[in-house]
């Protein structure tokens, strides 16, 4: 990629958007006044996408202009500084980029708004600029529109109106990069409170929404502000923050400073009805986003191979804050069960990114954009650090490293040099490798007589090259004559623990364990016995579920090892236990007789709580146990107990969707699905719902239930409905897609679908970060030799385009590397489900 800020270094833009023909020309104008330092002999250039340059000045002479592959050059070549003006105009489309439409209904009416999404390197879109994370620069921002509210990352200094429209203008910004500049404009209400600082918060969202459904996000931003203000021990530093529910979002959320944006499903809940987990999704989102405003945007990377610095800390962020403000959530269980799977299963797989990567093109700092890696694994490893250094040092360094860097950019050293003159310890000796590393590793625990011997090395799913990297691995033994970090391959302790031995006993490293059988017999016996935490044994679990992947014990033993949970009553550890089924489906798929067998598993594990929760919550029990009932009214129904099939098929029937708990709606519509006589009447019923309802969870829950019918026409029907965006947006045809494709009667449908479609995918996602989940969760979710080699023949050639290659590369190891180990253990799961 052409770095064009060592060439030309903007100070201040000056920024006037003309939306008064958005919505009968699609048509943008705009100008923009770019003062800055040109410190080449050479013509200034900048970067500029799909805008057409109707006139161009540096100071106030007339430049010629042209433009190729994404790059404006002005026939100028003045010293510093300069003061440049382009007018320009843009075409207005749905791409969920740039500047874009956002659609809704209200009142019988359709409606837009209008919104911006600069990051990673979407501002070049909306007007002329340096669009690098290093080119900061102040930004004063106007709009001429005849919207009732416009928004921007600052608070609002004057309204002008004429007959030609109004013109809103902001107050300067600090310096900031581009890809943080913003702005929403059309109708919309707002809720608004203050921090404890007076920091004024707002959350707004469309008139289509209940006034409700915008009070919870409103007391979580102002209480996380508040939290941080005083963790980082840095204020917040702008006058207000905003959060805007956007009909029309392809991400969960963007960290707009002063303006964060949302999809509505990230933002918006009424207390009184919403689910459990869609409270503490929102909470932990808005946490993530706020966090940001600190880490991104107070102090940004210098380039997008030090992403980790925004992202994997605000992953790490937003659990630490949602953790303060609501401890009964233990949140740190929740971490482990999401981002700590989510990163060993992909970080386990051949040819993955390290956290930190180089990159080079547009197209590369998309797929760069990797939740497992950059957020979860990241996330993991500073947690990681955390605790090896302390929470005091860890906020000491942060206060020094904000305050040394504010308004500035940096990389992953000048945060290592930070928090070791806090620490005392050397974390970039620690930490550089992690980061920097691909995979991680697996730890051998054997006993030889009194001898413990502890050996490292990387642990793969699937194919791979041989490996000899080596990691210096915290280890966090609940034992500590262990050392505190293993650096060798191979390392001998005597004498040996004699009690139990438990590895990452707070599962924040990020590895793990395989004990022999002497030291396995112990954790089972404590699991028996009830001494390990539920945050143990669901670590245990997930652990016995990777080392049956990587082929390093017999899948059949999980199947054993599942039998230690049969009282299980912690939801946390419920997690683990339905994602251990969910794992063991692959060995059953296509075969009615076995997976019988699995139903069989699932209902024995699930029926002693399923007697103690019932269906219905009851007077003072712990949210836990609400999320609880959830995953096991899922087991009760795949194990297909015909009592709970007909109650859940009654409770739709009876009650109006809206009104069905929220917990367990999107089960509850999926048995009425699966089970209907009348499955296109069931599924013309929901469709009407979904386009009916303006909440998108309401919508979310739909998708979730409808997708899992095995009616093949329904099915059919469904898949069609996937590139019309009348019914599903965009934004949401992943979801819809990979829900098919997980529902094994429609799998084949919706891999075909794909195929046929796949000029419609590239031309509505080629510029988006979802672009690349269509080969990641295809990999994921295929199951047979014949697919792979279509999968094989058909994305190969795909690996022209870089924000692919990876995907696809990693999928076919994925998809290799499941079809050995099915075919390896098939015969073994059957016979220990049998038994």
């Amino acid at each position: 990629m052409d770095r064009l800020f060592s060439q030309f270094q903007p100070e201040h833009y000056d920024i006037q958007w003309d939306l008064r023909q958005a919505k009968s020309n699609r048509l943008i104008r705009g100008t923009a006044t770019i003062r800055g330092q040109h410190l080449a002999a050479e013509p200034i250039r900048l970067h500029a996408k799909d805008l057409q340059i109707e006139e161009a000045t540096v100071n106030g002479q007339a430049v010629k202009t042209s433009t190729d592959n994404d790059i404006l050059t002005l026939d100028n070549t003045d010293d510093s500084p300069v003061q440049i003006t382009i007018k320009f105009s843009l075409a207005l489309t749905d791409a969920m980029h740039g500047i874009y439409p956002c659609y809704y209904e209200h009142q019988g009416q359709k409606r837009e708004l209008y919104a911006t999404q600069f990051e990673s390197h979407h501002a070049r879109e909306a007007f002329p600029c340096v669009d690098e994370p290093e080119a900061k620069a102040t930004f004063a921002i106007s709009i001429l529109s005849n919207e009732p509210v416009v928004l921007s990352n600052m608070p609002v200094i004057s309204q002008r109106e004429s007959s030609e429209g109004t013109l809103t203008t902001f107050e300067q910004t600090p310096r900031m990069s581009t890809y943080l500049a913003a702005f929403v404009a059309g109708d919309l209400q707002r809720a608004t409170t203050a921090a404890k600082s007076g920091v004024e918060v707002n959350v707004y969202a469309t008139p289509a929404q209940s006034a409700g459904s915008l009070n919870w996000a409103l007391q979580h931003a102002a209480q996380t502000i508040d939290f941080f203000d005083e963790y980082f021990g840095v204020p917040y530093p702008l006058p207000k923050s905003d959060h805007v529910a956007l009909p029309d979002f392809s991400s969960g959320a963007m960290e707009n400073w002063g303006l964060v944006t949302y999809r509505e499903t990230a933002l918006l809940a009424d207390p009184a009805t919403a689910s459990v987990s869609t409270r503490q999704y929102i909470a932990t989102v808005i946490a993530h986003e706020l966090s940001h405003q600190w880490f991104g945007n107070l102090v940004t990377m210098k380039w997008w191979n030090n992403l980790w610095l925004n992202e994997s800390f605000a992953t790490l962020m937003e659990y630490l804050a949602t953790d303060a403000l609501h401890p009964d959530w233990r949140q740190w269980d929740e971490f482990a069960n999401n981002e700590g799977v989510a990163a060993l299963r992909r970080d386990s797989i051949d040819g993955v990114q390290p956290v930190q990567t180089d990159v080079s093109s547009p197209a590369e700092i998309s797929a760069l954009f990797d939740g497992a890696i950059v957020y979860a694994k990241g996330g993991r490893l500073l947690r990681m650090m955390q605790l090896w250094i302390g929470d005091e040092a860890f906020r000491a360094g942060l206060k020094q490293y904000f305050t040394r860097f504010k308004y500035s950019n940096t990389t992953g050293d000048d945060l290592w040099e930070c928090l070791s003159q806090a620490s005392g310890k050397d974390v970039g000796a620690l930490m550089n490798t992690w980061i920097s590393q691909p995979g991680y590793p697996v730890v051998y625990a054997s006993l030889d007589n009194s001898e413990l011997t502890l050996r490292q090395e990387q642990f793969f799913t699937g194919p791979h090259q041989p490996s000899d990297r080596l990691w210096p691995i915290p280890l966090d033994a609940n034992d500590q004559r262990l050392p505190e970090i293993l650096k060798e391959r191979e390392q001998h302790l005597s004498p040996a623990p004699d009690g139990l031995l438990l590895l990452n006993h707070q599962n924040a490293s990020h590895f793990i364990t395989c004990y022999d059988d002497a030291l396995q017999a112990r954790i089972l016996q404590a699991i028996t016995d009830g001494i390990l935490t539920p945050a143990q044994r669901a670590q245990y679990l997930n652990e016995q579920i990777l080392l049956a992947r990587g082929g390093l014990i017999a899948s059949c033993t999980l199947v054993e090892a599942l039998a230690a949970f049969q009282n299980e009553s912690d939801q946390t550890v419920w997690e683990i236990i339905s994602l251990a089924i969910s794992d063991l489906k692959k060995f059953v798929d296509q075969d009615e007789a076995a997976e019988k067998l699995l139903r069989r598993l699932s209902g024995k594990l699930a029926r002693p709580q399923f007697k103690r929760l019932g269906w219905s919550k009851h007077p003072g029990e712990p949210e836990s146990d609400s999320k609880l009932r959830a995953a096991i009214i899922d087991c009760m129904l795949y194990s297909e107990d015909t009592a709970a099939i007909s109650t859940a098929r009654q409770l739709y029937q009876d009650t109006p969707l809206a009104e069905l708990s929220a917990d367990l709606r999107p089960s509850i519509i999926g048995a009425a699905v699966r089970y209907s006589d009348q499955p296109a009447d069931i599924v013309s019923q929901l469709l009407e719902a979904y386009q009916a309802t303006q909440s998108a969870d309401l919508r979310s829950d739909i998708a979730a239930g409808v997708t899992t019918t095995r009616d093949a026409e329904q099915l059919a029907r469904l898949i069609g409905l996937l590139t019309n965006t009348d019914i599903i947006r965009s934004q949401d045809t992943v979801h819809w897609f990979v829900d098919l494709l997980r529902n094994r009667y429609g799998r084949e449908a919706a891999w075909r679908w794909m195929r046929s479609q796949w000029s419609w995918i590239e031309q509505t996602f080629a510029s988006d970060k979802s672009h690349d989940y269509f080969p990641r969760y295809t990999a994921m979710l295929l199951m047979t030799r014949q697919q792979l080699a279509e999968y094989r023949e058909f994305f190969t050639p795909l690996r022209r385009d870089q924000s692919l290659v990876r995907a696809i590369d990693m999928g076919i190891l994925d998809l290799e590397g499941k079809l050995d180990l099915i075919d390896r253990d098939k015969a073994a799961v059957i016979a220990a489900l049998a038994k």
